[in-house]
């Protein structure tokens, strides 16, 4: 099968699980693990912050990141559509107490103007506003691209009314791979960055986030409390660190495969793209509901080799990866033109 569903189905290469069974252990919890600790020190070398920590997962990192910076009855504000907000639990409240102010963007991007008006006032009746969190790529945007002097715009008055910043950054480095922006410069912007190894980057597992060290010392108390504390957790650091000292780069090739896509796609009587472009490695797109719904195309694929997942009744989301060769996406455009033709000529 050629599976499009997600960037985070990637299998360890060869020599990621090399580097896995190579790796120098210890128990982390008593922050005694070498390869954790050279992880968590190039994830801030390479992100510009004075520390990082290593965790299971991005909705961890995430909800940490919220966490240092809000106390309960605190509220952030997000994009509407943004991972954080959406796909999380509402974890924020669950855990940690906190209240979300989504505003909708386009295609996942915040301007400005739509911000400033939005910080409570000191008023008993009222939750305090105290960070804002962006996503970049954002998800749901379609991968999209925050344009860099809009994040610099938004955390530069963030921060002169005394609001914290965090980013999601997930996907980070397919940012500075299509930008040529480097991740410390993304990052310089936010008091908290969020980075996944586990999806462009083709690790199996694990995020961390970096800040100031006062924050991530913060950030362990509370990953304690969250359930993160790992052990022996070098074998998976050893992959993650893998990941981000070769697997950065060749995320242009995901995003050259992804345009594969988009040509065949815009090609396609009853398809479209649904923002009218593609930055990264995402393609959403929608299906005429005369070639039926989102869910009857992806099991024409299915049936025909091909995994992707739909988002809705009439839209679907491909993500080209590191275990999809050029030959695959080439293929599945072949099928999507296929399929489409097919249901063109039985409609007429």
């Amino acid at each position: 099968m050629i599976d499009l569903r997600s960037d985070t189905v990637t299998q360890p290469t060869a020599a990621m699980q090399a580097a896995m069974a190579a790796a120098e252990l210890g128990d982390d919890v008593f922050g005694g693990d070498p390869s954790v600790q050279r992880l968590e020190q190039a994830s801030a070398e390479i992100l510009g912050k004075e520390a990082a920590i290593f965790m299971p997962s991005g909705t961890m990192t995430n909800q940490i990141g919220l966490r240092i910076h809000c106390k309960p009855g605190d509220e952030f504000i997000c994009e509407a559509g943004c991972h954080i907000y959406n796909m999380e639990q509402g974890a924020y409240a669950q855990l940690s107490g906190l209240a979300a102010r989504p505003i909708s963007g386009r295609s996942g991007v915040l301007e400005l103007e739509q911000l400033q008006p939005l910080i409570r006032p000191d008023n008993i009746h009222q939750v305090r506003t105290k960070l804002v969190s962006l996503e970049n790529t954002h998800n749901r945007g379609g991968g999209k691209i925050y344009p860099y002097e809009t994040v610099a715009e938004i955390c530069d008055w963030a921060h002169k009314n005394g609001i914290n910043t965090h980013l999601d950054g997930a996907r980070l480095f397919n940012a500075v791979v299509a930008t040529g922006i480097d991740a410390a410069e993304w990052s310089r912007h936010f008091d908290t960055v969020s980075i996944c190894f586990s999806k462009g980057l083709g690790a199996p597992i694990g995020s961390a986030l970096a800040g100031p060290a006062a924050a991530i010392a913060e950030a362990r108390r509370h990953r304690k409390a969250f359930g993160g504390g790992m052990r022996q957790a070098g074998v998976i650091a050893s992959a993650a660190h893998y990941a981000l000292e070769n697997h950065i780069a060749r995320l242009a090739e995901d995003h050259a495969h992804a345009q594969i896509l988009v040509r065949a796609i815009e090609q396609c009587e009853g398809l479209s793209l649904l923002d009218g472009e593609v930055d990264t490695n995402l393609v959403f797109f929608s299906v005429d509901p005369s070639l039926g719904t989102a869910a009857d195309f992806s099991a024409a694929l299915k049936n025909n080799g091909v995994l992707i997942n739909t988002n809705s009744s009439t839209t679907l989301r491909a993500v080209t990866h590191l275990d999809v060769s050029q030959t695959d996406v080439e293929q599945v455009a072949q099928f999507l033109t296929q399929l489409a033709g097919k249901a063109v000529s039985m409609k007429t």
